[in-house]
């Protein structure tokens, strides 16, 4: 069978780019991936997503596809649902998981229905500012929830389009830059504390959670430069926290990583308290797999080879089919 087959034999195609705002860090996450999977022996294409990719499927088909595609289409289920129309095994989660997890408003749903902690939130569309008068509908909102609170693109990620309101003459143009990014604000109670991001993997026995990461950005927030430019962001890995705390942040990112229904690899953002309570932020189905990207960072703090863990999951995704 194809998944016992020598390496050499298998032929994978990393499919990275695409049309959103973060083609270039999609691109360098496909081209480690790449690397990564070519020192194990696997015959690798990287592709960058565009129009052309099905008559290419059709033409070529490869064993299976690993998709670093970061933001849509790549992480909102349409890839996944074209490589799964196409019969294809895919690396990661499938196209309803990836549907979950991309949907910020539905994946908190999900999460408060299984009992997960997750900050307070309302959710508002760029038209009930017009029907409703913005400025009288912000100033209800900051009564009702107070301050400070953050607001974020309902899908997305790499931070873009999140900002930190802390007071309201700060409201109205964090506001207009989330909507930059999408037609729909989720807006969040702010939550003080440590910025952690876990990542969980499953190689066949069931989803483990890795070392937590983490991430003091040292000027501001961790926004898109201070994620992806070296020396803007310090990050530990693992974590300093107690046991207990530890061990609650790995229960919870696998409680996540299953309820929202994800596949070989996730990473879960989380805020940890001073007082060691935790707040799930979201997921994240398609983690970057970059010099800076923290998914590595645990698999390497974890005493695991990056490349020989995505081999694994190569192989299963091939048993899969």
């Amino acid at each position: 069978m194809k998944e016992s087959a020598a390496a050499s034999d298998i032929r994978v195609l990393i499919l990275a780019g695409g049309m959103s705002y973060e083609h270039e860090v999609s691109l360098k996450s496909g081209r480690r991936a790449a690397d990564a999977l070519q020192r194990q022996g696997f015959v690798c294409d990287v592709r960058d997503l565009d129009g052309e990719l099905l008559p290419a499927l059709q033409e070529y088909p490869p064993d299976v596809v690993l998709p670093l595609v970061h933001g849509s289409p790549g992480e909102d289920g349409s890839l996944q649902a074209v490589l799964e129309l196409s019969d294809i095994p895919i690396v990661g989660t499938g196209s309803v998981g990836a549907r979950r997890a991309w949907n910020k408003i539905t994946a908190k749903d999900l999460l408060r229905t299984a009992g997960i902690p997750t900050p307070d939130w309302t959710v508002m569309p760029r038209q009930a500012f017009s029907d409703f008068g913005a400025r009288k509908l912000l100033d209800r909102i900051a009564a009702k929830m107070g301050l400070p609170l953050v607001v974020k693109p309902n899908s997305g990620g790499s931070g873009l389009g999140v900002h930190a309101v802390h007071k309201e003459d700060d409201f109205p143009s964090a506001m207009m830059g989330c909507f930059s990014y999408s037609d729909e604000a989720l807006i969040e109670s702010f939550v003080e504390g440590r910025d952690i991001a876990v990542g969980v993997i499953d190689l066949g026995d069931g989803p483990t959670a890795l070392p937590p990461v983490e991430i003091a950005p040292l000027h501001g927030d961790y926004d898109y430069a201070a994620r992806y430019n070296p020396g803007a962001t310090r990050w530990t890995v693992p974590a300093a926290m107690s046991g207990p705390v530890a061990d609650r942040v790995a229960e919870l990112a696998v409680q996540v990583h299953r309820t929202l229904g994800l596949g070989d690899m996730s990473r879960i953002d989380m805020i940890v308290d001073d007082a060691g309570g935790i707040q799930v932020l979201e997921a994240n189905v398609a983690p970057g797999t970059t010099e800076t990207s923290l998914l590595p960072m645990a698999i390497k703090a974890a005493d695991r080879d990056f490349g020989e863990t995505l081999a694994t999951m190569v192989r299963q995704a091939l048993a899969r089919s």
